[in-house]
């Protein structure tokens, strides 16, 4: 993984430091294609040997196995990221496929195709047009470009998600949960505990309690942290909006560990009303932090991250507010309608078995016929392909 996607990335970066100083050197680069779904399936294999090094789990004696654990093609190229001692036994063991599960897993890939086709591909033009000419759209509609841009991630990494879970359900293979409706917590530490599960867990795991975690001293928990946080960032990319990316979010952790001080972070809706209003503006501010950081992850560079930020600073009116924002609020609408339901319900899909059947049929058809006559014609590729 460091040769294919980190070797160009550093070559260039001590070519610039050195023109920095003064020097013209010459530098070898790679003209190589990066592998598919390489960040993943690296991850996976190093959690598999580290914990088979602590003695946390029995080598795998039959290559066969080991060969499609690595290699399990529902989650291969974007996740989630699968732990051997979850996945192995599944495949090993013999698998029975319940009319219940087959149920189930239609709904999952029913409810992916809705997130990726026709809530993510949906925004996925207006996104684009924001961030390749910033200077065409005023400030307010750049901020409305960016909120675009965090329910176009979410749709499609998560909609690419249900589908991989569903899809390995049909075979009899549990996946793990990968994402909690991110957007509705109250605190950094929590959208971390809701957005790319498997990520986060494998950082925490392999990267932050081996780092030595909070066990030594205050200064050493933030520095610790911080360092999890700007290599999570480069695991995405070989870019330094990923390195930005990934520290602003170290920032973040680092000072909501700062306020809560030795209280534990709360995930919780409260049931008093008032508290709810709290609650609710802590979601708030939350979502334009992640938003925020959301800008130099889908910019190009950090030069057109810098010029995407410094128009919203201007905050000059000029620009098609109306298009991000109509936008903004018919499909930022269907998510949140998504994500309610689902965190209401405790489910894994907004329409479970308990509804009444008419309904829950009439809520299929219509997600079908979106996803059909309304969708985007043209297909967008997953964005964490990339990865």
């Amino acid at each position: 993984m460091g040769f294919f996607k980190y070797f160009n990335f550093f070559a260039d970066s001590t070519v610039q430091l050195f023109t920095f100083f003064g020097f013209t050197p010459s530098v070898f680069t790679l003209n190589i294609l990066l592998p598919v779904g390489i960040s993943f399936y690296t991850f996976q294999t190093m959690a598999y040997t580290i914990d088979v090094y602590r003695r946390k789990e029995t080598a795998c004696r039959n290559f066969i196995d080991f060969a499609l654990y690595v290699a399990y093609f529902p989650q291969l190229v974007a996740g989630p990221i699968e732990r051997s001692q979850n996945l192995l036994p599944r495949l090993q063991n013999p698998r029975l496929v319940s009319s219940a599960m087959i149920a189930s897993a239609c709904q999952l890939i029913l409810m992916g195709y809705f997130k990726k086709i026709f809530i993510a591909d949906g925004v996925a033009p207006i996104v684009n047009q924001c961030f390749d000419s910033p200077e065409k759209f005023g400030g307010l509609g750049l901020v409305f470009g960016a909120y675009l841009f965090a329910i176009q991630i979410y749709g499609d990494f998560s909609g690419y998600t249900d589908i991989a879970r569903g899809v390995s359900r049909l075979f009899g293979i549990e996946l793990m949960l990968n994402f909690r409706q991110p957007y509705l917590s109250s605190n950094i530490t929590d959208f971390w505990r809701r957005w790319h599960i498997s990520l986060s867990s494998w950082l925490r795991d392999y990267l932050y309690i081996p780092l030595g975690g909070n066990r030594r001293g205050i200064a050493r928990t933030y520095a610790n942290n911080m360092m999890t946080m700007l290599l999570g960032g480069l695991w995405h990319g070989a870019s330094w909006n990923f390195v930005i990316w990934g520290g602003l979010h170290g920032l973040y952790l680092g000072v909501h560990k700062f306020m809560l001080g030795n209280r534990k972070a709360d995930d919780s809706v409260p049931a008093d009303f008032q508290a709810r209003i709290g609650w609710l503006v802590c979601v708030v501010v939350t979502f334009h932090l992640v938003c925020f950081a959301w800008i130099f992850f889908r910019a190009p560079d950090l030069h057109s991250a810098c010029r995407y930020i410094h128009v919203i600073w201007q905050f000059q009116p000029s620009g098609p507010l109306n298009l991000p924002l109509v936008y903004f609020l018919f499909y930022g609408t269907c998510m949140l309608i998504v994500d309610v339901l689902c965190r209401w319900q405790n489910s894994e899909v907004p329409v479970t078995n308990r509804w009444w059947a008419p309904v829950r049929g009439l809520a299929y058809a219509s997600m079908i016929f979106l996803l059909c006559y309304i969708g985007e014609t043209e297909m967008q590729p997953f964005i964490y392909f990339q990865f």
